[in-house]
């Protein structure tokens, strides 16, 4: 059995890890609520930019534009989102095994038919220790991020594909629904899928354009792609802090009880040692009787 000195010393820095996770999950919890205004905030923006992408490209059958036409693949494409620090739970292994899984099904690890886009320190990492070949790499985006800390990445990305060094992109990313619960996803955002543009409103359908629709679709389908790609970033911030702070809810709580396993270990040690004393106490009177 441990001495007391020993289970004291567990109690101690037990409590003091549970001090620290409670703080992270109280500051996570605070983010969390940023993030989920942040991304409600963008929402318009996306609504309005889809309408017009509906009003133009689903109502005209001869326009033909690079980001509407499918291509044959040559090479594919992955846009990967992970965050930047650890404690989070499984939030970047769950979508890091989603890339691999795939990766291996359509390419067999082949490197010359995929190229990676990674965004956060942990997967930029994951994928340099096991040779996977990524094009691009972005570290420290902010908790809050806004367009403009995006936008030299996503604006890359888009001529990336524009550039037709990828014939198609897909993003992986967290899906926030709940603080309990966040999905994987993984959207083909280029080319332009027919749910993409053609999901609008529509509000805009009898509206004139100047100076043309072709003219207009080429200023506006890279600003759409690139907004669908922020959006998914917003979205992923708001599940990494949402897992953050239920890996540290979860990390308090266990702290918890193995302070009150230690406790009772420590008070039953001490009450050994105490009727131990006293037997002994008791043992050397009667003897000197």
């Amino acid at each position: 059995m441990a001495s007391l000195r020993e289970i004291k010393g567990r109690i101690t820095s037990t409590q003091k890890t549970s001090q620290i996770t409670n703080a992270m999950n109280m500051v996570s919890n605070s983010k969390l609520r940023k993030a989920e205004e942040n991304t409600k905030a963008f929402q318009p923006y996306m609504d309005k930019i889809q309408d017009a992408v509906t009003a133009i490209a689903s109502k005209s059958t001869d326009i033909s534009h690079p980001m509407l036409n499918s291509r044959p693949v040559k090479r594919s494409g992955y846009l990967v989102v992970t965050c930047d620090k650890g404690l989070a739970g499984p939030y970047s292994a769950n979508i890091l095994k989603n890339v691999v899984n795939d990766i291996k099904e359509k390419h067999n690890n082949n490197s010359d038919e995929y190229g990676i886009v990674v965004v956060g320190r942990v997967g930029r990492d994951f994928f340099k220790a096991r040779g996977y070949n990524i094009v691009e790499e972005y570290v420290g985006l902010p908790d809050q991020p806004t367009f403009k800390n995006v936008q030299a990445l996503t604006e890359k990305v888009v001529d990336l594909y524009n550039e037709e060094y990828f014939d198609e992109l897909t993003i992986y990313y967290s899906h926030f629904v709940s603080v309990l619960e966040q999905q994987v996803k993984s959207k083909k955002i280029l080319p332009l899928s027919d749910e993409d543009t053609g999901k609008g409103s529509s509000m805009m359908a009898g509206y004139e354009f100047e100076p043309d629709k072709e003219t207009i679709l080429k200023v506006i389908l890279p600003q759409y792609a690139i907004s669908l790609i922020y959006g998914a970033l917003l979205d992923g911030k708001a599940s990494e802090h949402a897992s953050r702070m239920t890996a540290m809810k979860n990390a308090t709580d266990n702290a918890s009880e193995l302070i009150d396993d230690l406790s009772l270990q420590y008070n039953r040690a001490r009450q050994a040692a105490i009727t131990q004393q006293i037997t002994e106490i008791v043992g050397g009177a009667a003897a000197l009787e």
